[in-house]
């Protein structure tokens, strides 16, 4: 009977720690659930997209374009374009847009030239100088993009405004 209860407690005492063993290899799941807040998932270290397209065919007469430096220019990758007055197309985020113009500043009678734009998810503004007065004018400055999120772009430009 001695051995019995020996046998017994040795036998109780391995089936129980391979219990636990079992039970601690397995991944422990905690009953609290974190749940992030999407209008806190966007961080001011996202960017705004600002990508390359043709020239507008909307545009028929005087106009201002731009790319984001001499090269691009010189291959027609442009990422700004105007009708000097109304109306400026931008591909913004993967669409390309139809904006606008609030202000823009006479391209002729200034050394400096200044575009304001305004569409309901972009606030843009473009400065430049002039770099060359011929036929048409070149131009090199910058073009900023905010977003109503505080997001903000600022890049080089390069290009022309003319008729």
């Amino acid at each position: 009977m001695k051995y019995f209860i020996i046998f017994f407690s040795a036998f109780l005492l391995v089936g129980c720690k391979k219990d636990k063993e079992a039970v601690s290899s397995q991944p422990s799941q905690d009953s609290l659930t974190i749940v992030q807040d999407s209008a806190q998932s966007k961080t001011s270290s996202e960017t705004i997209s600002v990508e390359a397209f043709p020239f507008p065919t909307e545009i028929k007469e005087c106009s201002c374009y731009f790319a984001k430096n001499k090269a691009d220019f010189e291959n027609e990758k442009y990422i700004y374009a105007d009708d000097a007055g109304k109306t400026a197309y931008m591909k913004l985020d993967g669409k390309r847009l139809a904006m606008n113009l609030i202000s823009s500043s006479d391209m002729e009678a200034d050394e400096e030239l200044s575009k304001e734009i305004e569409s309901g998810d972009y606030k843009i503004s473009v400065k430049g100088k002039k770099i060359k007065n011929e036929e048409a004018l070149l131009f090199q400055g910058t073009l900023t993009i905010e977003k109503p999120d505080g997001t903000t772009v600022t890049m080089p430009i390069y290009g022309e405004c003319g008729c």
